[in-house]
């Protein structure tokens, strides 16, 4: 990278280059500040939801193509098919807490001051567990509540494939629902059976697992020299890639350490050096991730581009990576590999509205699930009748009785007031809600870590006069 930067700058100097954006003072302002992950996670928490509704509505768009080889439509093309892509933006979610949890323990590190860094560390993993689990179990309860009155009976007998397969029946007592809570609760933070309330909710596991190997990596790595703990982490990276296969962990690994790595950079004096060639690097960067992170999960060999991508996937991957995972995860790590790296796009990613999607985000991320089970249900099925449609389950075909998709009118009409009122909730929230949630925690690790009686940062050892 240092070789780069100086053939760079010495082109610069030789040919007397000058960038027409920004300037200098511009570069180090928005260099120092990581208010665009904020915007980038918001962006990746609508895109995460968007997945739900193509699932729901408009299947096609996760295929590449109508049929092997055949004609493709306009939203199937790459890119534009991201609204489908649901894997490439929750790996977004994974780079961006290794980046994000690893900014400050690697700030002081670099310090010399250690002993900061590892109370750091030992504290933001505490805490780390504490906001991932209070409110995912808040939104398991509420969608377990709304449920037991019925509240996902038109989604479960709807025409929409996410809806239906995701729209658990009420149980069949309040003891039995009792039951069915406990283990849904539980479900969320083991591998394999998913919260049956709240589906999106498997990820969180993974977003636990990598916070966690996150501080471990760091906590290991703390005395070495920013060139060693580089070297570590990169091959780190490299062998994550064998860990993915052999314990179904789904590019959680990979991302983490890159996100790692990600933080080294952003301490280093790489990107203000190449800041002033943002212009012309960043433009095909952003394009060539988003089009990686457009390969369909199957489907495969439908298109040109998949296959081409496919070819290069075998003569590529460390130990054969997973494929549907392969390039979306390569993608997004190309991608906030290009934000750390551009100014221009970390100022466009701090823009106010997306910060604000940033904070949301999570929240966002947790209820959609629900306002489409009920809400849009409602609003969508309202007026539609139980047809008998035809389904098969392998070589078998059966009839069952399903609500048909409404028309592009009633979605008109039902999608605004849908976004309107989820993104309202999300705002409530984040505001309202979400402070509860740090009271616990701070009232936990005051109990648990003694906060009153110890000092925020640990003692350097005094050695005794002889």
């Amino acid at each position: 990278m240092s070789v780069t930067v100086g053939y760079l700058q010495a082109y610069a100097e030789k040919t007397k280059w000058k960038p027409t954006l920004g300037s200098k003072e511009f570069a180090k302002k928005a260099l120092l500040e990581t208010s665009w992950a904020d915007g980038l996670r918001g962006i990746a928490a609508v895109y995460v939801m968007f997945s739900h509704l193509t699932m729901a509505f408009a299947r096609y768009i996760v295929r590449p193509a109508d049929g092997e080889m055949g004609p493709q439509q306009w939203r199937q093309t790459p890119i534009l098919r991201l609204v489908g892509q649901g894997q490439a933006w929750v790996a977004c979610f994974i780079i961006l807490s290794g980046f994000v949890n690893s900014l400050k323990a690697i700030k002081l590190v670099r310090q010399g001051n250690v002993e900061a860094a590892l109370s750091n560390l030992a504290v933001s993993s505490f805490r780390r567990s504490f906001r991932l689990f209070l409110p995912a179990t808040a939104a398991t309860i509420i969608s377990w509540f709304i449920c037991q009155f019925g509240a996902y009976e038109t989604a479960r007998q709807s025409d929409a494939y996410w809806l239906y397969i995701t729209s658990p029946q009420p149980s069949y007592s309040w003891g039995t629902a009792i039951e069915d809570l406990i283990r849904a609760a539980r479900n969320t933070w083991l591998f394999n059976p998913d919260n049956v309330y709240d589906q999106p909710q498997w990820a969180l596991l993974y977003l636990l697992e990598g916070s966690m190997v996150c501080f471990t990596a760091l906590l290991a790595t703390a005395n070495l020299t920013t060139r060693w703990r580089l070297l570590t982490f990169t091959g780190c990276w490299f062998w994550s890639w064998n860990w993915g296969i052999r314990i179904g962990d789904p590019m959680v690994c990979p991302d983490i350490f890159l996100g790692i790595m990600l933080a080294e950079l952003n301490h280093s004096e790489i990107p203000l050096a190449l800041s002033q060639f943002s212009p012309l690097f960043a433009p095909p960067m952003v394009i060539a991730s988003l089009v990686l992170m457009s390969f369909p999960s199957e489907f495969h060999t439908w298109a040109p581009w998949c296959k081409f991508l496919l070819e290069w996937f075998y003569k590529l991957s460390p130990t054969n990576a997973e494929l549907s995972r392969f390039w979306p995860t390569i993608g997004a790590q190309l991608l906030i590999l290009t934000c750390v790296l551009s100014p221009h796009l970390r100022r466009a990613l701090s823009h106010k509205y997306l910060l604000w999607l940033g904070k949301i985000s999570f929240p966002l991320y947790l209820l959609h699930g629900s306002f489409m089970r009920s809400l849009l249900s409602w609003m969508l099925f309202a007026r539609s009748k139980l047809v008998e449609m035809e389904e098969r389950n392998g070589d078998q075909t059966y009839i069952v009785m399903r609500y048909p998709l409404p028309g592009y009118t009633t979605f008109f009409i039902a999608m605004p007031i849908f976004f309107g009122a989820l993104f309202a909730a999300a705002h409530y929230w984040a505001n309202k809600v979400e402070p509860h949630f740090g009271v616990i925690t701070r009232s936990a690790e005051d109990l648990m870590f003694k906060k009153r009686e110890r000092p925020a940062v640990l003692p350097v050892r005094q050695e005794r006069p002889d």
